[in-house]
Protein backbone atom coordinates (compact mmCIF):
# COMPACT_ATOMS: atom_id res chain seq x y z
CA UNK A 1 0.00 0.00 0.00
CA UNK A 2 1.30 3.46 -0.90
CA UNK A 3 1.87 5.74 2.10
CA UNK A 4 0.15 9.09 2.49
CA UNK A 5 2.41 11.99 1.61
CA UNK A 6 1.13 13.84 4.68
CA UNK A 7 2.11 10.97 6.99
CA UNK A 8 5.71 11.53 8.01
CA UNK A 9 5.82 8.84 10.71
CA UNK A 10 7.13 6.11 8.41
CA UNK A 11 9.43 8.28 6.30
CA UNK A 12 13.05 7.22 6.50
CA UNK A 13 14.85 10.56 6.34
CA UNK A 14 18.37 10.08 4.93
CA UNK A 15 21.46 11.88 6.13
CA UNK A 16 21.92 15.21 4.38
CA UNK A 17 23.86 18.46 4.26
CA UNK A 18 21.80 21.67 4.27
CA UNK A 19 22.99 25.00 2.93
CA UNK A 20 21.89 28.07 0.96
CA UNK A 21 23.52 30.05 -1.83
CA UNK A 22 24.15 33.76 -2.04
CA UNK A 23 21.48 35.82 -3.79
CA UNK A 24 21.60 35.87 -7.58
CA UNK A 25 19.45 37.32 -10.37
CA UNK A 26 16.02 35.72 -10.62
CA UNK A 27 15.29 33.92 -13.88
CA UNK A 28 11.54 34.43 -13.56
CA UNK A 29 10.98 38.03 -12.44
CA UNK A 30 13.13 40.79 -13.98
CA UNK A 31 14.91 42.95 -11.43
CA UNK A 32 14.41 40.49 -8.59
CA UNK A 33 17.05 38.51 -6.69
CA UNK A 34 16.61 34.93 -5.57
CA UNK A 35 18.13 32.62 -2.99
CA UNK A 36 17.85 28.83 -2.88
CA UNK A 37 17.83 26.52 0.11
CA UNK A 38 19.58 23.23 -0.72
CA UNK A 39 19.71 19.80 0.84
CA UNK A 40 22.40 17.45 -0.47
CA UNK A 41 21.31 13.83 -0.05
CA UNK A 42 23.91 11.23 -0.93
CA UNK A 43 21.46 8.33 -0.99
CA UNK A 44 17.80 9.32 -1.25
CA UNK A 45 14.94 6.86 -0.88
CA UNK A 46 11.56 6.98 -2.58
CA UNK A 47 9.58 7.81 0.56
CA UNK A 48 11.77 10.83 1.28
CA UNK A 49 11.63 12.03 -2.34
CA UNK A 50 7.84 11.64 -2.39
CA UNK A 51 7.52 13.61 0.85
CA UNK A 52 9.64 16.59 -0.21
CA UNK A 53 8.25 16.83 -3.75
CA UNK A 54 4.77 16.77 -2.21
CA UNK A 55 5.91 19.79 -0.19
CA UNK A 56 7.06 21.80 -3.20
CA UNK A 57 10.74 20.90 -3.26
CA UNK A 58 12.56 20.10 -6.51
CA UNK A 59 15.46 17.78 -7.39
CA UNK A 60 18.51 18.01 -9.64
CA UNK A 61 20.99 15.19 -9.18
CA UNK A 62 21.53 14.65 -5.44
CA UNK A 63 20.40 18.19 -4.60
CA UNK A 64 16.90 18.99 -3.33
CA UNK A 65 15.96 22.65 -3.19
CA UNK A 66 13.34 25.37 -2.96
CA UNK A 67 13.47 29.19 -3.03
CA UNK A 68 13.78 31.24 0.18
CA UNK A 69 13.62 34.70 -1.37
CA UNK A 70 13.29 37.57 1.08
CA UNK A 71 10.08 39.54 0.57
CA UNK A 72 8.86 37.40 -2.35
CA UNK A 73 6.48 34.46 -2.49
CA UNK A 74 5.79 34.39 -6.23
CA UNK A 75 6.84 30.77 -6.88
CA UNK A 76 3.86 28.45 -6.42
CA UNK A 77 4.09 24.68 -6.73
CA UNK A 78 1.45 23.16 -9.00
CA UNK A 79 0.16 19.66 -9.65
CA UNK A 80 -2.64 18.02 -11.61
CA UNK A 81 -4.86 15.10 -10.72
CA UNK A 82 -4.55 12.68 -13.62
CA UNK A 83 -7.99 11.22 -12.90
CA UNK A 84 -9.67 14.61 -13.42
CA UNK A 85 -7.59 15.76 -16.39
CA UNK A 86 -9.33 16.21 -19.74
CA UNK A 87 -7.14 17.17 -22.72
CA UNK A 88 -8.07 20.22 -24.76
CA UNK A 89 -8.60 20.13 -28.50
CA UNK A 90 -5.11 21.53 -29.16
CA UNK A 91 -3.56 18.98 -26.78
CA UNK A 92 -5.29 16.13 -28.62
CA UNK A 93 -3.89 17.48 -31.87
CA UNK A 94 -0.39 17.57 -30.37
CA UNK A 95 -0.79 13.93 -29.38
CA UNK A 96 -1.82 12.95 -32.90
CA UNK A 97 1.09 14.84 -34.45
CA UNK A 98 3.42 12.46 -32.65
CA UNK A 99 2.07 9.22 -34.08
CA UNK A 100 5.52 8.60 -35.58
CA UNK A 101 7.42 9.54 -32.42
CA UNK A 102 8.97 6.62 -30.54
CA UNK A 103 9.15 6.76 -26.75
CA UNK A 104 11.83 5.04 -24.67
CA UNK A 105 11.55 4.99 -20.85
CA UNK A 106 14.78 4.09 -19.07
CA UNK A 107 17.29 5.04 -16.39
CA UNK A 108 19.06 8.36 -17.11
CA UNK A 109 22.08 8.00 -19.37
CA UNK A 110 24.82 10.18 -20.81
CA UNK A 111 25.87 10.17 -24.46
CA UNK A 112 27.12 12.57 -27.09
CA UNK A 113 23.59 12.65 -28.48
CA UNK A 114 22.29 13.86 -25.10
CA UNK A 115 24.96 16.54 -24.77
CA UNK A 116 24.55 17.68 -28.35
CA UNK A 117 20.78 18.05 -28.08
CA UNK A 118 20.98 19.75 -24.66
CA UNK A 119 23.46 22.33 -25.89
CA UNK A 120 21.56 22.86 -29.14
CA UNK A 121 18.34 23.47 -27.22
CA UNK A 122 19.89 26.06 -24.92
CA UNK A 123 21.66 27.78 -27.81
CA UNK A 124 18.34 27.98 -29.67
CA UNK A 125 16.60 29.38 -26.57
CA UNK A 126 19.43 31.90 -26.19
CA UNK A 127 18.81 33.13 -29.73
CA UNK A 128 15.01 32.97 -29.53
CA UNK A 129 14.23 34.04 -25.96
CA UNK A 130 17.47 35.57 -24.67
CA UNK A 131 18.34 32.77 -22.27
CA UNK A 132 21.84 32.88 -20.82
CA UNK A 133 23.83 30.00 -22.26
CA UNK A 134 27.10 28.17 -21.98
CA UNK A 135 27.78 24.64 -23.16
CA UNK A 136 27.31 22.04 -20.45
CA UNK A 137 30.18 19.65 -19.75
CA UNK A 138 29.88 15.89 -19.38
CA UNK A 139 30.52 16.22 -15.65
CA UNK A 140 27.86 18.91 -15.17
CA UNK A 141 25.32 16.91 -17.16
CA UNK A 142 26.05 13.76 -15.16
CA UNK A 143 25.76 15.55 -11.82
CA UNK A 144 22.49 17.29 -12.80
CA UNK A 145 20.61 14.54 -14.58
CA UNK A 146 22.19 11.09 -14.14
CA UNK A 147 23.61 11.04 -10.62
CA UNK A 148 21.08 10.73 -7.80
CA UNK A 149 18.37 9.06 -9.87
CA UNK A 150 18.60 5.75 -7.96
CA UNK A 151 15.49 3.60 -8.45
CA UNK A 152 12.98 6.45 -8.90
CA UNK A 153 14.63 8.72 -11.51
CA UNK A 154 13.96 8.02 -15.20
CA UNK A 155 14.51 9.62 -18.57
CA UNK A 156 12.00 9.56 -21.42
CA UNK A 157 13.58 9.70 -24.86
CA UNK A 158 11.58 10.99 -27.83
CA UNK A 159 12.85 9.67 -31.16
CA UNK A 160 11.37 10.89 -34.44
CA UNK A 161 12.33 9.00 -37.60
CA UNK A 162 15.54 7.81 -35.94
CA UNK A 163 16.52 11.22 -34.53
CA UNK A 164 16.67 12.01 -30.82
CA UNK A 165 14.41 15.08 -30.59
CA UNK A 166 13.57 15.29 -26.88
CA UNK A 167 14.72 14.15 -23.44
CA UNK A 168 12.43 14.34 -20.43
CA UNK A 169 13.58 13.70 -16.85
CA UNK A 170 11.02 12.48 -14.33
CA UNK A 171 10.88 10.97 -10.86
CA UNK A 172 8.35 8.19 -10.34
CA UNK A 173 7.11 8.77 -6.79
CA UNK A 174 4.88 6.78 -4.46
CA UNK A 175 1.90 8.98 -5.31
CA UNK A 176 2.69 10.48 -8.72
CA UNK A 177 5.28 11.67 -11.21
CA UNK A 178 7.51 14.69 -10.74
CA UNK A 179 8.40 16.53 -13.96
CA UNK A 180 12.05 17.57 -13.52
CA UNK A 181 13.32 18.97 -16.82
CA UNK A 182 12.63 18.65 -20.53
CA UNK A 183 14.76 19.75 -23.45
CA UNK A 184 14.13 19.23 -27.14
CA UNK A 185 15.09 20.20 -30.68
CA UNK A 186 13.33 23.43 -31.62
CA UNK A 187 13.66 22.40 -35.27
CA UNK A 188 10.77 20.05 -34.45
CA UNK A 189 8.60 22.74 -32.84
CA UNK A 190 5.69 21.64 -35.04
CA UNK A 191 5.41 18.46 -32.95
CA UNK A 192 4.65 20.41 -29.73
CA UNK A 193 6.94 18.07 -27.84
CA UNK A 194 6.63 19.94 -24.55
CA UNK A 195 2.87 19.39 -24.54
CA UNK A 196 3.25 15.81 -25.77
CA UNK A 197 5.73 14.96 -23.03
CA UNK A 198 3.28 16.00 -20.31
CA UNK A 199 0.48 14.06 -21.98
CA UNK A 200 2.73 11.02 -21.91
CA UNK A 201 3.45 11.58 -18.20
CA UNK A 202 -0.29 11.62 -17.53
CA UNK A 203 -0.73 8.43 -19.55
CA UNK A 204 2.13 6.76 -17.67
CA UNK A 205 0.77 7.82 -14.27
CA UNK A 206 -2.58 6.25 -15.11
CA UNK A 207 -0.89 2.98 -16.12
CA UNK A 208 1.03 2.96 -12.83
CA UNK A 209 -2.08 3.86 -10.81
CA UNK A 210 -0.54 7.14 -9.61
CA UNK A 211 -2.67 10.18 -8.87
CA UNK A 212 -0.52 13.29 -9.38
CA UNK A 213 1.73 15.00 -11.88
CA UNK A 214 3.93 17.50 -10.04
CA UNK A 215 4.72 20.24 -12.56
CA UNK A 216 7.19 22.25 -10.51
CA UNK A 217 6.80 25.99 -10.13
CA UNK A 218 4.45 28.52 -11.63
CA UNK A 219 4.97 32.29 -11.48
CA UNK A 220 2.17 34.59 -12.53
CA UNK A 221 3.08 36.39 -15.75
CA UNK A 222 6.23 34.35 -16.43
CA UNK A 223 6.30 33.33 -20.10
CA UNK A 224 8.38 30.22 -19.44
CA UNK A 225 5.58 28.72 -17.34
CA UNK A 226 2.63 29.75 -19.51
CA UNK A 227 2.20 26.27 -21.03
CA UNK A 228 1.46 24.81 -17.58
CA UNK A 229 -1.75 26.84 -17.38
CA UNK A 230 -3.24 24.64 -20.11
CA UNK A 231 -3.25 21.52 -17.91
CA UNK A 232 -6.33 21.57 -15.70
CA UNK A 233 -7.76 21.25 -13.16
CA UNK A 234 -4.77 22.28 -11.05
CA UNK A 235 -3.89 22.47 -7.40
CA UNK A 236 -1.36 24.93 -6.01
CA UNK A 237 0.77 24.94 -2.88
CA UNK A 238 1.75 28.14 -1.09
CA UNK A 239 5.13 27.89 0.59
CA UNK A 240 7.51 24.98 1.13
CA UNK A 241 6.77 23.02 4.30
CA UNK A 242 9.47 20.85 5.80
CA UNK A 243 9.11 17.11 5.91
CA UNK A 244 7.34 17.18 9.28
CA UNK A 245 4.77 19.81 8.34
CA UNK A 246 1.45 19.48 6.57
CA UNK A 247 1.27 20.45 2.88
CA UNK A 248 -2.01 22.22 2.15
CA UNK A 249 -2.70 22.02 -1.57
CA UNK A 250 -5.64 24.11 -2.77
CA UNK A 251 -7.64 24.19 -5.98
CA UNK A 252 -6.25 26.81 -8.37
Amino acid sequence: MKHSTNDTINILEPQSIDFSMLDYECSYIPGKMTRMNYRYVHRANSSFVTAVIHRGWRRFGKYFFHPICEGCNACKSIRINVNDFKPTKSQRKAYKRNNDTKIILQKPTLSQAHLGLYNKYHHQKHQKDGWSHKHISQREYYENFVDGAFEFGKEVLYVHHGNLVGVDFIDILDDGISAIYFYYDLDYARLSLGIYSLLYQIELAKKLDLQWIYLGYWVDGCKAFAYKEGFNPQQRLDGFPNIYEQANWEKA
